[in-house]
């Protein structure tokens, strides 16, 4: 397994775990989410701490199952099924993918899918 996918994997058990601080500590400082409009969820430590504590916050059984995996190069893309989710406008369950762009031992953007 390759350094990226490890980490995106510490990533997604941080996530699993609801452990805020372990999630955050696998972006770089000024990490951008985006999300399937291609929009900002989150850009920097301080939003992704913001948007992300709130949903693990109200999803207490927030469960995110990885289904496949690619790489290429720098990129770890991963199909996703999430659920428990406790979030306005979004259903409780989500098929979708999640391209992680991984430098210097961090994930330094995400595009989300779904």
């Amino acid at each position: 397994m390759s350094q990226a996918s490890e980490l995106v994997d510490r990533q997604i058990a941080a996530f699993n775990q609801r452990d805020l601080d372990a999630f955050v500590a696998c972006y770089s400082a000024d990490a951008r989410i985006a999300q399937p409009d291609s929009s900002m969820l989150a850009s920097g430590h301080p939003e992704i701490r913001t948007v992300y504590g709130e949903l693990f916050r109200q999803s207490p059984e927030l469960n995110a199952e990885i289904r496949a995996r690619i790489e290429v190069g720098s990129f770890v893309i991963d199909e996703e099924l999430l659920t428990g989710f406790v979030m306005v406008g979004m259903p409780p369950q989500l098929h979708a993918a999640a391209a992680y762009r991984v430098a210097d031992g961090l994930i330094q953007s995400v595009q989300l899918f779904g």
